[in-house]
């Protein structure tokens, strides 16, 4: 997402030749219980049928934006990295020239490139294995949705929704790709950071004791924003400032600190059970959203996260997180004190991943890992599915939200199992489906929510 520029380095080629291992694509592709059970090594996909073209993996692109392009650059990079082939054979976008360079980019046939707000649906009936999908966050759930009915294996972007209902269907659909057999991973990168991944390991297995209080903060400047073209449609102008409006992003404490909150979650082996916080529109320009959150996340026996999350230009900026156990700390730079300074233990490298110690160089190598570990879970037949940690961070930022925006203390229970609850239905203003219905009024621009008000009843369809 724009908060997160893709990796400037340049793919290779995606025809590649390779050799050894006589796979057929109807193998590597599905998996068999016999491949599952192999552990197999980088370079284990080289084959003859590879050199012939017969062993492809084939991606359709579902939003071609900035994180789109760089996501399907990571696949590709992770293809190589384990000697096999991806061919991007679908691009889609909301506006047509994006899918249409996209799909130039990568030879993508030109019948096979696909525009608006029902492309998506063409793109599920292509012959893709798997979908990237990376479009506004509203959008999520319902291309989700299409793309588990359609039989495809997923990579998606965080977040994972916009609202309750939402989250909650991706929960769903989750459990209906395990029963299908398919693989979902999600853009929650640092979950596939080798460095992260040991330090949570080594807190899970007591490092620093029981976790008592942590804080995680996401602090920086104003993102880009669009201002509105004369005659321009409601919905085009929603879409082309998707990151202003909570309609579309969820507001930035879900669009981008997720990733501090997943991180939380993570190590806290639990999401929070309830929310309150507070926040405020200080010098936002367009859109409906806030320029800052300060949430306290209740995890329950007395354990407390404090949230900040801030854009605001020319203030003090830090992305960060900080647990406190009884025995040391953990800091989200990758480094464990003890109070005694006894030496802390770390897990080995996790297989797949190289242990960098270089961060810029880590964290790129995090968002090729995650397709590493998607592929290989497709090529196996193992099966990976992160659509419940990454529904749940989601649900917890739109907590969040919802306690800042409302100023009323929002529990788990309400947005996950009480219907009766104010909160349980609360949904946003606009829907996947006005688009597809050309229904779409925009929200009021330049405005945002008055804490202590009336809380707005569930949008009936």
């Amino acid at each position: 997402m724009p908060a997160e520029p893709a990796p400037r380095d340049h793919a290779p080629d995606p025809t590649a030749a390779a050799s050894a291992s006589p796979l057929s694509r109807r193998t590597f592709i599905h998996g068999s219980a016999a491949l599952a059970a192999v552990n197999l090594a980088p370079g284990w996909l080289m084959s003859s049928a590879h050199a012939q073209g017969s062993d492809v993996l084939k991606i359709g692109l579902v939003g071609c934006g900035g994180r789109g392009r760089g996501a399907l650059r990571n696949a590709i990079d992770a293809a190589a990295k384990q000697g096999a082939t991806v061919q991007c054979v679908a691009t889609c976008d909301y506006f047509a020239d994006k899918a249409l360079a996209t799909g130039e980019e990568h030879n993508v046939p030109a019948e096979q490139r696909f525009s608006g707000p029902t492309g998506y649906q063409q793109v599920m009936q292509t012959d893709a294995d798997l979908v990237i999908l990376a479009t506004p966050p509203l959008f999520r759930p319902t291309h989700l949705e299409a793309a588990v009915n359609a039989g495809k294996h997923v990579f998606m972007e965080k977040p994972v929704a916009v609202d309750p209902p939402g989250c909650r269907k991706v929960i769903s659909l989750g459990d209906l790709a395990k029963e299908k057999g398919l693989s979902i991973v999600a853009g929650t990168q640092r979950r596939h950071d080798s460095a992260f991944q040991q330090h949570a390991a080594a807190v899970h297995a007591g490092s620093i004791g029981d976790i008592v209080s942590g804080n995680i903060y996401w602090c920086m400047g104003q993102l880009w924003y669009r201002t509105r073209n004369p005659g321009e449609s409601d919905a085009d102008y929603l879409v082309r400032n998707w990151t202003s409006f909570t309609e579309m992003s969820g507001d930035h404490i879900v669009e981008q600190h997720v990733h501090q909150i997943d991180v939380a979650n993570w190590v806290m082996g639990t999401p929070p059970q309830a929310a309150v916080g507070m926040g405020g529109r200080l010098r936002r320009v367009t859109g409906n959203q806030f320029d800052s959150f300060a949430v306290e996340f209740d995890y329950g026996q007395g354990r407390i996260i404090n949230s900040m999350c801030r854009q605001i230009n020319g203030c003090w900026n830090r992305v960060d997180s900080q647990f406190i156990g009884t025995q040391g700390r953990m800091w989200d730079n990758r480094r464990i004190a003890r109070y005694d300074k006894a030496d802390i233990a770390l897990p080995e490298v996790p297989a797949g991943t190289t242990d960098y110690t270089d961060r810029k160089v880590a964290k790129r190598s995090a968002y090729v890992n995650e397709h590493i570990a998607l592929q290989s879970s497709i090529f196996t037949g193992a099966g990976l599915n992160e659509a419940r940690q990454v529904a749940e961070s989601t649900m917890a930022a739109v907590m969040g939200r919802v306690a800042a925006y409302t100023g009323q203390q929002v529990r788990w229970d309400d947005v996950m199992n009480d219907p009766s609850s104010a909160f349980y239905d609360l949904q946003v203003a606009v829907t996947p489906q006005d688009f597809e219905n050309a229904n779409v009024v925009a929200p009021a621009d330049d405005a945002a929510p008055s804490p202590g008000g009336e809380i707005r009843p569930p949008r009936k369809n």
